[in-house]
């Protein structure tokens, strides 16, 4: 890494720019996803976070109460499942009252050539990146109808290029962002803006650690290091505030400019010539996809 590289160390913005929202987080308990839930919390909103595992969710919660002073409402609920889902946003109503800020993040991946990609985990993937956030932003649309609010869903860069061992993901971020399209056009005069953040490689993540096993080389990224969450969570703050009232239908890449590279540039183990070395990193079929 340069040493002429900045990673950024605080929040540009005010503390206050999102004074009396109120956010409903899938994937909040975890990942960059429980960074964008602080981040939010952090500067005036009041969040629910929604992940499957309540444990975990109340454990995240307390963390972030701690860290930030501020109002978080924990509830398991799976994306896949829409009567869940509607369960979930019914206590946050009867929690909050009302819902500006509405972040889709619930997501599972893990890597695989296609030929080795069980149809089960290809589903499963599908599931619960697009369907998942179908059926959340489905259900919370009379209420960002009411308080003309914000949806920012988490895509990713992967479909750009056709990353390979990522053929499940590539479908169903893709279809992640058609979605934010569609939507801004729909409910673009309803008021409701509809966007998307596309993350590259965050370093110190889960995901990093599942998806780049090998580790990613700083380099290779053209602004010459690897994202922080902060990264991430500023994108949502912008997105999320009036600094981008007049910002609906768009994908904000925060990955460095590393989407511009090669797809095999990025970490991935390089075994496409030798397929039977997959199964010694991943079994696919064996996999289970998590929020």
């Amino acid at each position: 890494m340069s040493n002429n590289v900045v990673i950024p160390t605080s929040s540009i913005f005010k503390d206050d720019i999102l004074k009396g929202k109120v956010a409903f987080v899938t994937g909040g308990g975890s990942g960059i996803c429980k960074g964008m839930a602080e981040a939010l919390a952090r500067h005036g909103a009041k969040v629910t976070i929604v992940s499957r595992t309540l444990s975990k969710l109340e454990a995240a919660a307390k963390e972030m109460r701690a860290s930030t002073g501020g109002e978080f409402l924990a509830v398991a609920a799976d994306v896949r499942d829409h009567k869940q889902i509607q369960v979930a946003v019914d206590k946050h109503m009867a929690h909050y009252g009302r819902l500006d800020i509405l972040v889709n993040g619930a997501a599972g991946n893990f890597l695989s050539l296609s030929q080795h990609l069980s149809f089960n985990a290809f589903r499963s993937v599908i599931e619960i990146d697009l369907i998942g956030t179908f059926n959340t932003t489905k259900i919370c649309f009379p209420h960002l109808k009411a308080s003309k609010g914000s949806i920012i869903n988490v895509s990713a860069t992967l479909p750009y290029n056709g990353q390979v061992f990522q053929s499940h993901a590539c479908a169903a971020k893709a279809g992640v962002d058609a979605l934010s399209l569609v939507w801004a056009n729909e409910w673009g005069p309803l008021g409701i803006r509809s966007n998307c953040i596309a993350p590259g490689p965050i370093a110190n993540t889960v995901g990093m650690a599942k998806l780049a096993p090998e580790g990613t080389d700083s380099v290779r990224v053209p602004i010459g290091r690897l994202g922080e969450v902060r990264d991430i969570e500023h994108a949502t703050l912008y997105l999320a505030s009036e600094a981008a009232s007049y910002v609906t239908g768009q994908v904000l890449i925060v990955d460095g400019g590393n989407w511009l590279q090669p797809s095999l540039e990025f970490g991935y183990p390089q075994v496409c010539e030798q397929e039977l070395n997959m199964r010694e990193i991943m079994e696919p079929e064996k996999a289970k996809a998590k929020l």
